[in-house]
């Protein structure tokens, strides 16, 4: 789950423990949301198991293999229709604990971009005067689907909103269109996926494995990262493939991730920071998530995933203990 920040004295703690003042002004804050008519939706990050990017494709993009996976970290999403009116969404993001959140105007947001996509989508554009309230725990920059995970948040909201169906294709086209992740946060849990890393192929039973997060300052260009990959692909075997592909469980799943070498070699840190965490008592295995610049450490217990967070964040970096979780974007409170 999500960590809140304290303002409380350090102690020795096992396991995770209950702040009930922060709990208490949680309520608070919801109960005052509620008044004020927003819908408050939860927008879990993801990590890739396995992504296996092919060969560049005439049309620039990339094939690509995936399993990905939702985790238990997520961002909280809070839409209502905008008091002031306008005829545009409009979105402000807002940090959690030691997030960074980026200067973002609302039109060059995602979720507005997809609030607007779907509005056209089913003739909508005159009742778009829709506020969006991001409340960011997951990091930028970092490969962990946070802005993709908000963009399915807004359209699961957006769509309330205008009393669409929960199974309208519309919502699930528009994710498609918006990016690759978008959509399979529409369902959550952990899947395959085919084409350019969005089509989906089968469902895979998830894991319930702790994991931790670890991000150092700055990231790595995405654009950046394919090309140094294409500079010199390589390619995930026929043999590891097929074992992917028959995986009936997220556990059973190797971790992978061939565009990781470029990633480290643009920011050689990172690959510092995986040999690092594999080597840790308690670590199972560890990748770069994407292209950066998070990688998750996969532990062998709760206690064993609490430690490596400590340790992380003594040598600087920003650092969370979670789980493998098999939410989706989903709406908590109307």
């Amino acid at each position: 789950m999500t960590e809140a920040s304290r303002n409380t004295a350090p102690k020795q703690q096992i396991g995770p423990t209950t702040d009930m003042t922060a709990d208490a002004i949680a309520i608070q804050e919801l109960d005052e949301f509620r008044a004020q008519g927003w819908t408050k939706l939860i927008a879990p990050a993801k990590v890739n198991l396995y992504l296996a990017i092919g060969a560049r494709r005439d049309d620039g993009y990339h094939d690509a293999a995936t399993v990905m996976h939702t985790l238990n970290l997520h961002d909280v999403v809070y839409v209502r229709r905008n008091p002031e009116g306008g005829n545009a969404p409009a979105a402000r993001m807002v940090a959690r604990g030691d997030i960074v959140v980026p200067d973002l105007a609302s039109e060059d947001n995602i979720a507005c971009k997809a609030v607007n996509a779907l509005a056209a989508k089913t003739g909508r554009l005159d009742d778009c005067a829709i506020e969006i309230r991001i409340e960011k725990n997951i990091p930028a920059q970092a490969g962990l689907g946070g802005g993709s995970s908000d963009a399915a948040a807004a359209l699961v909201g957006a769509a309330q909103l205008w009393d669409l169906d929960s199974d309208d294709p519309a919502i699930e086209q528009t994710a498609r269109e918006i990016g690759a992740d978008v959509a399979f946060f529409l369902h959550g849990g952990c899947a395959y996926l085919e084409g350019t890393g969005g089509t989906f192929v089968h469902d895979l039973v998830p894991s319930k494995r702790s994991v931790v997060l670890v991000k150092p300052e700055g990231g790595v260009s995405t654009g950046a990262a394919y090309r140094t990959f294409d500079e010199d692909p390589q390619f995930a075997s026929s043999e590891q493939a097929a074992l992917v592909v028959e995986a009936a469980t997220a556990d059973a799943v190797p971790l992978y991730n061939n565009l990781a070498a470029a990633s480290e070699t643009l920011m050689p840190q990172l690959a510092e920071i995986r040999t690092w965490l594999e080597n840790l008592p308690g670590v199972e295995g560890a990748r770069l998530c994407g292209s950066g610049s998070c990688t998750f450490a996969v532990c062998d217990s709760f206690a064993a995933a609490c430690q490596v967070a400590a340790q992380a964040r003594q040598r600087g970096f920003w650092a969370r203990t979670t789980s493998f979780g098999s939410s989706r974007v989903l709406t908590v409170s109307t």
